[in-house]
């Protein structure tokens, strides 16, 4: 006989996360659905005789064999107990009281004491199943939960041509702002309640989890793999991971065998994609018109009586394809899944594409009664990226629609002379090819040492190889009279993490309590590798695969880069409490103490604290009438957590680097000395956040939410400040300075307005508000008045900047000329700072502008099903916040039309306007916009074909409008970074696509 239920294999860790995260289990037990909506009090009954007592000993299962961890009690009374690891049970009652057996993911079962011997059969309770919640080190239930978490299941996601997992997410999450271009190749910015840090890159993204294993990549999932994904937003749940917490935690978990199950899913798509939008310019014959009627014309060299649209010329209709290919069983003793997924997607620059193949296998087996269970499980990815060189971007704009391709010897049309080249040569003449390999490996033990406690382990190890070759042809842009320049580099990084803690859980009356203690290590090795370079190369056929083949001239030094191999270690030790009453008062605390070797030796340890409440008001007696109250729940937290993420492990010490050239014994010397300070001061960023959360649910279920209030500060900001070169090597030292603060309200609402056997709609929607501002950027020991970022480049306007940091201002404060019109000669005009007006300002006469934050962000989510056939639209956006729209300004000259193209917008501009293209608050553009992100239309065949276990047919279209007055190519520009929201003439174009695709089970 199995002495142990498939079903449990999954559940059972949830039930002892659920005790420890203090939710729902307690005595007498929890029968969590039924529970919730009757009570959580138990009136005294009349007091028997021990006479009237028997033992009822039992053994509790499902339908493939016993479930250890069922709570046991006699209802209405405190008298209970828990099943043990084979599913038995001894309890004292009364003849002809109840027995009520629950636990979570099952149905709840009531039996009336006839005999001694009571056994009894769970059913699975798919409703709870979905209500289960993945918190830092174990999962509670959604009733459980005293943090601010939004759970998204896979149902839920964004459909589309995904290239990363992030997408999956984009408008699901109140306060998760992601924001993606076009190109496959681009990392997604993503910012959850608001910027907390002034660095950049993998400073200012959550925390991701995968299936336990704290800071895999992201890009080792298939998003076909995922089951769900939970967003950990306030510091009361995200302090368990400490240092790393403060712009949240993403936990991703892949998909499972169920209990009893054993199958063969195949997921499949093919997509088309085209350009959604375009900037408008100026064709061929508009052009001339242009010129010939302000007495201008272009030079007859110049004019070869073409028309071309050089947007259309180096962009094409992608088409992507998406196969994930999986395999599951689930015996009770053994579960395991293995899948595999390819998906290739083309860029629609030409050029530009991404192929990924990612395999995935995972084991686990019991031993030991199941007291033991061992796992392992392996992820490998192969990314292979080409990219088109970023100057395409803009000289699809600006180059001369009069060029041909090719002149009449085969040669490309060029234009260098005038700061600008052709974008097909461009492209057909240079080479940007990346290959990365990621190889992640877990190994996990969890040991039952007695009823209650547990011991899990877990190791693991990534390493990501990076391998770059560049090739800029003999007739490229990029590699004029070079004769051909070949780059190549090799780099890699690894990452290897062991998680080792307790869980103990202990119920006793009404009282349930759970207890995590646990150490952590870390330890990050990247930046090994090297590069190398030659140029002079007498034929492009082979490329960059043959550097040796390079005539270098006299006197050519190769690009060996900057290499720098850093360790950096991280400690860690960690503990939560938790406790519930009558499953109605919960309270959770946790402490988490980590030592890094990252900052100064003053500071390589922080304390990172958290407590946070939770009252189910639903249970009081005063509600118990209130029949169509099904969860209302009053939360309340507090945590403080810190940001490691993105550190160079040497940024508190001294370094040396090259400071010049001198001539030493008639040779050119490359001179060695300090480039950086050191500060053994230096620490983390630590970020405050109190949080003020409302749960309910009424009617069934037919309504539920959440409304969340948070007050985020974040201190100890991260900034070069200039110092005293009498006291420092340099002239600047990494200090922490600042402060920050981010307040903002969030809700969730869910409905269901019908719901009935042939006909469903279920609608969900998300809003968020955010305010940013900066508190502080200096102190006693360092001083700075303000932080001028966002450099406009670009002629006439080198050195200007458009975005300032100051006190009392949101991050993203534009920082610019005031438009004042044009004067009698057509010329632009400015606001000068003594109030004046001038055609020549200087950087003097910046005005604040307004600032790209926006003020609310939304996704808005509908479904519908009519017996077989699904229907779902999702409309997603943000409103308020600015955009500096500097492609446009950029391409804004009319004095430069004969050497550049112009946009149709400046047909309305004056001719003589040498001032037209200066970057003012006449380009600050609004930010919002409303999407019809994504559309699906589903059949599912019932019945099914032989030999299927389901099958699904369905077309989706992603993209099909955008509701927005911004003049640039999508209003969606990235807004992480210290300078969010500016369009600055490299922006790859958004995609629209129509997707088919095929769900298959067997």
């Amino acid at each position: 006989m199995k002495k142990r239920s498939n079903t449990l294999i999954k559940l059972k860790p949830i039930f002892i996360a659920t005790v420890l995260c203090g939710s729902t289990m307690s005595f007498p037990g929890n029968t969590y659905a039924d529970h919730y909506k009757k009570s959580s009090s138990f009136p005294l009954v009349k007091k028997v005789s021990k006479a009237e007592e028997i033992t009822v000993s039992g053994t509790v299962r499902d339908e493939n064999g016993p479930i250890p961890g069922v709570v046991v009690r006699v209802k209405n009374s405190s008298n209970g107990t828990v099943t043990d690891a084979d599913g038995n049970y001894t309890i004292k009652a009364n003849l002809n009281e109840t027995l009520v057996f629950s636990m979570l993911g099952f149905q709840t079962q009531e039996v009336v004491v006839t005999s001694g011997k009571e056994d009894v059969t769970l059913a699975v309770d798919t409703k709870q199943l979905e209500e289960v919640v993945v918190i830092g080190y174990g999962a509670t239930t959604q009733s459980g939960v005293t943090g601010s978490i939004a759970s998204v299941k896979s149902s839920e996601f964004n459909a589309g041509v995904n290239s990363s997992p992030d997408q999956l997410l984009q408008g699901k999450v109140a306060g998760l702002n992601i924001s993606r271009s076009g190109d496959p190749n681009a990392t997604p910015s993503i910012i959850l309640r608001g910027p907390s840090t002034l660095r950049t890159g993998a400073a200012q993204e959550p925390f991701y989890v995968i299936d336990g294993v704290p800071g895999a990549s992201i890009d080792i999932v298939a998003p076909n793999d995922i089951v769900s994904i939970d967003v950990l937003k306030d510091a009361s749940a995200t302090a368990i991971y400490g240092s790393r917490a403060s712009n949240g935690v993403i936990i991703v978990t892949t998909r499972r065998a169920n209990a009893g199950e054993a199958s063969i899913t195949y997921n499949g798509y093919a997509a088309i994609e085209n350009v959604s939008n375009q900037i408008d310019m100026l064709s061929g014959e508009q052009l001339r018109a242009y010129l010939a009627a302000n007495d201008k014309s272009i030079n007859p060299a110049d004019d070869d009586g073409a028309d071309n649209d050089w947007q259309d010329e180096v962009t094409r209709t992608g088409v992507s394809h998406n196969h994930n290919l999986s395999l599951s069983a689930n015996t009770g003793k053994t579960n395991y899944n293995a899948s595999v997924n390819y998906l290739e997607n083309q860029g629609l620059i030409k050029g530009s594409s991404l192929d990924r193949l990612i395999l995935r296998g995972r084991v686990e087996q019991k031993a030991f009664n199941d007291r033991l269970k061992l796992g392992i499980s392996i992820n490998h990815s192969t990314t292979n990226q080409s990219a088109s060189p970023s100057a395409v971007l803009n000289y699809m704009l600006s180059f001369l629609p009069s060029y041909n391709i090719k002149d009449e010897n085969g040669n490309y049309r060029e234009n260098y002379q005038n700061g600008v080249a052709n974008p097909v040569s461009l492209i057909d003449n240079n080479l940007d090819d990346t290959k990365t390999k990621t190889f992640l490996a877990n190994a996990l033990a969890e040991l039952t040492i007695l009823q209650g406690l547990k011991f899990t382990l877990s190791l693991s190890s990534q390493d990501e190889q990076t391998n770059r070759n560049i090739y800029y042809g003999r007739l490229s842009a990029l590699a004029q009279n070079a004769g051909g320049v070949a780059i190549r580099n090799t780099y890699s990084d690894t990452r290897k993490v062991l998680e080792s803690y307790f869980n103990y859980d202990k119920s006793f009356n009404k009282h349930s309590v759970g207890l995590l203690a646990g150490y952590s290590w870390q330890e990050d090795r990247t930046g090994e590798g090297f590069q190398t370079s030659n140029q002079g190369f007498t034929s492009d056929a082979l490329s960059y695969n043959n550097l040796g083949l390079a005539s270098p001239p006299s006197g050519y030094a190769p690009n060996y880069g900057t290499t720098a191999i850093q360790t950096l270690r991280l400690i860690s030790f960690y503990g939560r409490v938790n406790y519930s009453f009558a499953d109605k008062y919960l309270l959770q605390a946790s402490l988490r103490n980590d030592g890094s070797s990252a900052f100064g030796v003053n500071n390589r340890w922080g304390l990172f604290p958290a407590v946070s409440a939770g009252w189910r008001i639903n249970q009081e007696e005063f509600l118990k009438q209130a029949t169509f109250l099904d969860d209302l729940k009053l939360r309340i937290g507090y945590g403080v957590t810190g940001n490691s993420l993105g550190f160079d492990p040497l940024i508190a010490t001294t370094r040396y680097g090259s400071t010049g050239y001198f001539y030493y014994d008639g040779k050119l010397t490359n001179s060695i000395g300090p480039t950086q300070n050191a500060n053994p001061d230096l620490k983390w960023e630590r970020t405050a956040m109190a949080n003020f959360g409302l749960d309910f649910s009424v009617l069934n279920g037919r309504v539920s939410g959440s409304v969340d209030v948070y007050d985020k500060r974040t201190s100890d900001l991260i900034w070069n400040y200039p110092v005293s070169t009498t006291q420092y090597f340099v002239n600047t030292l990494i200090a922490n300075v600042g402060k920050m603060s981010n307040k903002g309200v969030e809700l969730q609402l869910n409905v269901v307005p019908i719901d009935n056997n042939d006909f469903s709609w279920r609608t969900s929607l998300n809003l968020a508000h955010n305010k940013n501002e900066i508190l502080s950027l200096s102190n006693d020991k360092f001083s700075l008045s303000e932080i001028r970022t966002a450099e406009l480049g670009g002629q006439g306007q080198s050195g200007n900047t458009s975005q300032i940091i100051r006190e009392g201002m949101p991050l993203g404060t534009f920082n610019i000329w005031h438009y004042m019109g044009k004067n009698e000669e057509g010329v632009s005009q400015f606001l000068k700072a003594d109030g004046t007006i001038t055609t020549t300002p200087s950087s003097a006469d910046f005005v604040i502008s307004g600032n790209a934050q926006p003020k609310l962000l939304y996704g808005w989510n509908n479904s519908f099903k009519y017996k077989n056939i699904d229907f779902n639209f999702f409309v997603r956006g943000n409103y308020g916040g600015k955009i500096l729209n500097s492609t446009l300004a950029g391409l804004n000259n009319p004095t430069a039309a004969q050497i550049r193209n112009i946009p149709e917008f400046t047909l309305e501009e004056s001719v003589n306007d040498y001032n037209a293209y200066l970057v003012s608050d006449r380009f600050l553009e609004s930010g919002s916009y409303l999407r019809l992100d994504n559309t699906t239309l589903g059949y599912t065949f019932s019945p099914k074909p032989n030999g299927f276990k389901s099958l699904r047919v369905y077309i989706t279209g992603t993209n099909l409008f955008t509701l927005t007055k911004y003049r640039g190519i999508d209003p969606e520009v990235n807004l992480g970074g210290i300078s969010p929201g500016i369009d600055n003439r490299d922006y790859y174009p958004k995609t629209r696509s129509i997707l088919l695709g095929v769900n298959v089970g067997f």
